[in-house]
């Protein structure tokens, strides 16, 4: 498993890589958005799966940590499916009946499902940055229980 930092500065990469491939799109026509729409899709399920095979690899050694841990990841997991399905769903509706007020609403609710995902995005950092400093807490316990 990764340091901890240099999963902190992959994290970082990933939220500036997300920022300049949106500020892309916002300039790009409609088919090299649609292809990076379908790259980011790719990206975000290798990610799921690299993350899900982490969780199976730490076993039973952390066993009460993994379980909360996988509870978690089994939210998140059903939570981006759910997103994934509604974006299909919203894209076949699309398909059937476009128009240009159906479009701007729909835009207006993939804008939305877009900041509330990257409120949760912030809020899982928060949260990752909580467990990081438990980590090391829990760390400098330990060593100073083994002192004393």
């Amino acid at each position: 498993m990764p340091k901890i930092s240099e999963q902190l500065a992959d994290l970082s990469a990933h939220a500036k890589h997300a920022e300049d491939a949106v500020s892309a799109a916002q300039k790009e026509a409609r088919d090299k958005v649609m292809e990076r729409r379908e790259q980011a899709r790719a990206a975000a399920t290798a990610t799921i799966e690299k993350v899900d095979q982490n969780i199976k690899a730490a076993g039973d050694g952390v066993k009460s940590v993994g379980d909360a841990a996988a509870q978690k990841w089994a939210a998140l997991q059903t939570k981006i499916a759910g997103d994934l399905q509604s974006v299909k769903s919203g894209i076949a509706q699309k398909k059937h009946d476009f128009d240009a007020r159906r479009a701007e609403n729909y835009a207006d609710s993939l804008e939305w499902q877009a900041s509330l995902a990257i409120d949760y995005a912030i809020a899982s950092i928060e949260q990752a940055e909580l467990a990081v400093l438990d980590a090391v807490a829990g760390r400098i316990e330990a060593r100073e229980a083994r002192a004393s």
